[in-house]
């Protein structure tokens, strides 16, 4: 969309006297209204679509906050087990915990802390738990404790194998209230804050973001895109190192008769050859047992359905040289994991490992959500918090799981960058 005052400088001043001086006054007079009758219009057309007197502006693309990644998450606050001691990742973890749990008792959100145990089923998976309760001491969790069969029997009766770990700072959220929550508060805080749904980000040029129902004028912009934050910065001429890449998650429940078999949160030993966890056990805070997710490859970056499809974000995928060393560097895992996602008896083999006494009946398909990936050229999956500057603007590109426990923590840290960015002296 062109800048007016572009449009106006394209006039050749010259030619419009000689047209002037050549045209009857009557002619000239009509013209001339025209020309005035143009610019009312075309100004009041701009000025009713240009937002100027809001303090805050939040553009949601969505009819509704929290539709997809925030939405459709596993709901777990996650402890800080598994991630790097001193990684900006770890700290955010530990740190956002301990802000959501405080956040969600003070503004009444359903929550509960009630811990999870990591179930090693072979010898080689009891030695990577070792491994695992020593990462976790380093950053800082409590209570962590080994323990026999006989004593993870206690906590998960129908659970099998030869050792466990017991993380009590684990619980469970629903991230969705969380979110609408902190939208709430936005909006009270600051009166003149809006949050705009229904609002999907065309173009960015010089601080106006032209939207799908408005124009607006903006000074500072942070961009939060989550599955299209590369699209974002690319509209604002953003040079990117990676892409983003969408993995779907499919997610069985435990059917009501076998919801009995798991009374809180049971995880595998994670492979720390893979960029994901793998299957697991989850209680929700509605009461109902989820059962993953896996982790494929999908052809569309909203694409809950196994048949979605969309040419633009397959192209963009694979034309991705990240995408294909990514794929050849686990490829035997990503096999297993598209002939579980269409073999209901595959996906029940897994689960068999830690509850063998489950049953096909026992498990009933249940929702998906895609996660964004962010791959770098060599394929290695960008696993901390990555944000880029731009003018006016400040990119988030990456927020990586668990990015729902430290929301909170993430929020200072893109704070703090965008306070020294921005050179907000004020900025709280």
């Amino acid at each position: 969309m062109l800048d007016p005052q572009i449009i106006f400088q394209k006039f050749d001043l010259y030619r419009l006297n000689k047209i002037i001086q050549s045209t009857d006054k009557d002619q000239l007079m009509i013209y001339a209204s025209l020309i005035l009758l143009f610019i009312f219009i075309f100004k009041n057309f701009l000025l009713s679509f240009i937002s100027f007197v809001l303090n805050l502006i939040i553009l949601e693309k969505e009819r509704k906050l929290a539709f997809h990644q925030t939405g459709r998450n596993s709901g777990v606050i996650h402890s800080g087990l598994y991630y790097k001691p001193g990684s900006l990742r770890a700290k955010n973890c530990v740190k956002g915990r301990e802000q959501l749990i405080g956040f969600a008792k003070e503004n009444n959100i359903a929550h509960d802390i009630c811990g999870k145990i990591v179930l090693a089923t072979n010898q080689e998976e009891a030695k990577r738990l070792e491994a695992l309760k020593i990462n976790g001491v380093k950053n800082g969790l409590k209570g962590l404790k080994m323990l026999t069969p006989e004593e993870f029997k206690k906590i998960e009766p129908n659970t099998e194998g030869i050792a466990a770990l017991w993380v009590p700072d684990s619980g469970i959220i629903n991230y969705k209230s969380v979110c609408n929550k902190l939208a709430g508060l936005i909006t009270k805080t600051n009166p003149k804050s809006k949050i705009a749904c229904n609002c999907e980000l065309l173009d960015i040029n010089d601080g106006l973001l032209f939207s799908t129902n408005a124009i607006y004028k903006t000074k500072h912009t942070i961009f939060c895109g989550g599955l299209f934050s590369d699209r974002l910065a690319k509209k604002d001429k953003v040079k990117l190192d990676m892409k983003i890449v969408g993995f779907r998650g499919d997610y069985y429940r435990l059917s009501d008769k076998a919801k009995s078999k798991v009374k809180n949160l049971i995880y595998p030993v994670p492979n720390p050859e893979f960029p994901f966890l793998g299957i697991h056990f989850t209680r929700m805070i509605g009461g109902d047992i989820e059962c993953g997710p896996n982790a494929v490859f999908t052809f569309k970056r909203e694409g809950y359905q196994k048949t979605d499809f969309s040419w633009k974000d397959t192209i963009e995928s694979l034309s991705f040289l990240g995408t294909w060393r990514l794929f050849i560097n686990h490829w035997k895992f990503g096999f297993n994991e598209y002939r579980r996602a269409f073999s209901k008896a595959l996906f029940l083999k897994a689960l068999k490992k830690m509850i063998p006494t489950l049953k096909m009946e026992d498990i009933v398909e249940g929702r998906s959500g895609v996660r964004a990936m962010a791959l770098s050229y060599d394929g290695e999956v960008i696993d901390d918090l990555k944000m880029v500057k731009n003018k006016n603007n400040l990119h988030v590109l990456n927020t990586p799981s668990p990015a729902a426990t430290a929301c909170l923590a993430v929020g200072e840290q893109i704070m703090g960058k965008a306070k020294s960015h921005f050179n907000l002296k004020n900025l709280r």
